[in-house]
């Protein structure tokens, strides 16, 4: 009978003829979880900002909705306090608007900071790593040769 090769002993044997450095991988692991932990900090900060914004929209709104809801004497009243109430909603819509612009602005810009960042850090990590691992192989295949 012919006997079936054992093709895990090869792998075996081949794989620990070139050693993986997991401190690379750890290192990677690593540099991505500081990211996303500081990208979510400036989005949950960003919502925050969002929030008290549309809050203080809210009620700003509502305050000045009660001088429409008040009982008049006149009905050319009503239509007086329609016309306020209009008019200092739209004022106040451009002012919340603009805040709002700046919120997202700043999300923008420091979004853009972090992901500059880290791709530098990535960069510079993955050329460390190459290298070693260049250095590894080769000094893995030298000793194979002489063998």
């Amino acid at each position: 009978m012919t006997k079936t090769q054992d093709y895990t002993a090869i792998m075996k044997d081949m794989m620990g003829a070139f050693p993986v450095d997991m401190s690379a991988l750890q290192g990677t692991f690593k540099t991505q979880a500081t990211l996303a932990e500081k990208m979510s900090k400036v989005g949950i900060e960003a919502a925050e900002k969002s929030a008290e914004l549309s809050t203080k929209w809210t009620k700003d709104t509502l305050a000045k909705f009660a001088a429409v809801t008040a009982a008049k004497a006149e009905p050319t009243d009503y239509a007086k306090a329609f016309t306020d109430f209009a008019t200092t909603a739209s004022e106040a819509a451009s002012e919340h608007m603009a805040a709002f612009a700046e919120v997202a602005k700043k999300f923008q810009m420091e979004t853009v900071e972090l992901m500059l960042a880290a791709g530098k850090n990535i960069n510079e990590e993955t050329t460390a790593a190459v290298k070693k691992v260049t250095s590894d192989v080769t000094s893995a295949a030298t000793k194979a040769a002489a063998k």
